[in-house]
C-alpha cells in the first residue's frame, strides 16, 4: 500500500519547546495537545480542553530501565479529570489529549476510542498501562466505527510524531513474508549465541527467541553488563532449558549494543550482523 505525504502543524503555545503544543492534521477534524505536568493547571485558558476526548498520560517507570507507564483514558471535561491526576497518578509528566475541533465525539466515541487504543498498545507490549481495568469496548453503529478507526489511524501517526512509540509496533509488519526474511541478520557465536535481528528506523531489534551467550568476558564494559542485567531482572531475557534466550522482540539503540548483548562481549554490530548469504551489516547499508 501506497504511504502518502502528511502535513501537520504544530503551534508552540508557550513559544517554547518543552511546553504546552497543539498539533493539527490537514483534512482531518481531530486535534491533539501535549501538555507537561506542571503546566495542566495552566490550561484551564484553552477551551477546547472542556470538551469531550481521549487522553494518554506518559511517565517513566520506577521498577525497569527497559519499559515506561503510560495510561490512557476518556473523560467528557478533558481538563477537570487531568486536574484529578494530578493528585492521583504521580508516575506521568506529559499527557497528550485528543478532540473534535467540531465536536462530534458523544460519549460512546470517546469509549470506543478508549477502548481500542488500550487494545493496541496491549498488542504492540512496550509500555506498561496503568489502567487498573480493561476499558470496554461499546457497541456503535459500523459507520461511526469506521470513522473512529480513521480517527485511531491518525491518533497513532500523531502520537509518534510527537515521540512516543506506544502504538508502534517495532517490526515493520507490512512486508511480504519473503521481504521479512531478507531483511534479518544473523549471529551465531561462542557460548551459546544464536540471534536473529533486524534493522529499524528507530534502532536495531533483536528477535524474540533469540539466544544469548550464557557468559560474559572479563573486559564486557560495566555499562553493558548492567544493560544485561536489567534485561534479565525484567525478564525479557530468561533461562529455559540451560539457555538464555529473549522472550520479546527487543529494540537496542544501535546494532553493536545487540551485538554485544547477544555475544557476552564488546562487539562491532556492523561487522558481526549478517545476513543468510554472509554479508555483514555494514555492506548492506554501503550498498
Amino acid at each position: 500500500m501506497r504511504n502518502f505525504g502528511k502535513t501537520i502543524k504544530i503551534f508552540l503555545i508557550d513559544g517554547e519547546p518543552n511546553g504546552r503544543m497543539s498539533c493539527e492534521l490537514s483534512n482531518w477534524t481531530g486535534k491533539a495537545f501535549k501538555i507537561p505536568r506542571k503546566k495542566i493547571k495552566d490550561s484551564n485558558d484553552r477551551p477546547e480542553l472542556d470538551s469531550t476526548g481521549v487522553y494518554i498520560l506518559f511517565g517513566g517507570s520506577n521498577k525497569s530501565e527497559n519499559r515506561d507507564i503510560a495510561y490512557i483514558g476518556e473523560a467528557e471535561g478533558i481538563y477537570k479529570r487531568l486536574i484529578q491526576h494530578l493528585s492521583a497518578k504521580d508516575f506521568w509528566n506529559e499527557a497528550i489529549v485528543f478532540v473534535s475541533k467540531d465536536e462530534n465525539l458523544n460519549k460512546a466515541h470517546i469509549k470506543y476510542l478508549e477502548s481500542r487504543l488500550y487494545e493496541i498498545a496491549m498488542q504492540v507490549n512496550r509500555y506498561d498501562l496503568d489502567n487498573g481495568n480493561i476499558p470496554p469496548k461499546p457497541n456503535i453503529s459500523e459507520s461511526d466505527q469506521a470513522e473512529m478507526e480513521e480517527f485511531i489511524e491518525n491518533i497513532k501517526l500523531l502520537v509518534n510524531t510527537l515521540g512516543f512509540k506506544i502504538f508502534e509496533e517495532l517490526r515493520n509488519t507490512n512486508q511480504s513474508l519473503d521481504e521479512q526474511l531478507n531483511s534479518i541478520f544473523y549471529i551465531k557465536a561462542t557460548r551459546g549465541a544464536n540471534a536473529m535481528g533486524q534493522l529499524t528506523n528507530e534502532g536495531f531489534v533483536v528477535l524474540k527467541e533469540s539466544e544469548v551467550a550464557n557468559s560474559i568476558t572479563n573486559s564486557f564494559p560495566k555499562n553493558l553488563i548492567n544493560l544485561r542485567e536489567s534485561l534479565i531482572s525484567d525478564g525479557i531475557i530468561k533461562k529455559e532449558n540451560n539457555k538464555l534466550a529473549f522472550t520479546k522482540d527487543h529494540l537496542f539503540t544501535s546494532p553493536s549494543s545487540a551485538a554485544a548483548i547477544v555475544m557476552g562481549r564488546s562487539a562491532n554490530g556492523l561487522t558481526e550482523w549478517k545476513l543468510s548469504d554472509g554479508r555483514i551489516l555494514k555492506a548492506v547499508e554501503s550498498n
